[in-house]
């Protein structure tokens, strides 16, 4: 089984460094399904769900991801995110209060500062959302 190394990280904290053996990542063009020695790319990442197969796990990995920045090397996917979220952190009641809180944020902003900030928590909390979505929806 081919194998690449797969770095995700966000401005506070590596979320993930290790092996994988297919990543989904939500970009502005759509999903893209990466296996090893993948083509060079780079692309900007939308608010979803980031999955992982790596090997030995029974279960994907799963982050949320706010946005950020994909680069793929043959051997190499590296996602710097604006806000990532592990699967095991989130909380569907905290994620929808999140939204709610960064609505109200954007619309009622002061100045830019304030919007920038409403609309990046607006951005993980919907990345986190779909993350649940996405759980939920591939229960078995």
């Amino acid at each position: 089984m081919s194998i690449m190394q797969v770095e995700v990280v966000s401005s506070e904290q590596n979320i993930y460094s290790g092996e994988a053996s297919f990543v989904v990542v939500p970009t502005v063009q759509g999903e893209l399904g990466i296996y090893p020695r993948h083509e060079p790319i780079m692309s900007l990442v939308r608010p979803g769900a980031l999955r992982l197969t790596v090997p030995g796990e029974d279960k994907e990995v799963l982050v949320a991801v706010s946005g950020g920045v994909l680069e793929v090397q043959p051997d190499k996917v590296t996602v710097l995110a604006d806000v990532a979220v592990r699967s095991a952190e989130m909380d569907q009641a905290r994620a929808e209060e999140a939204k709610k809180a960064a609505e109200a944020g954007i619309s009622q902003a002061k100045d830019d500062k304030a919007l920038a900030e409403a609309h990046k928590a607006l951005a993980a909390a919907i990345a986190q959302l779909k993350t649940l979505d996405y759980i939920r929806s591939h229960k078995k």
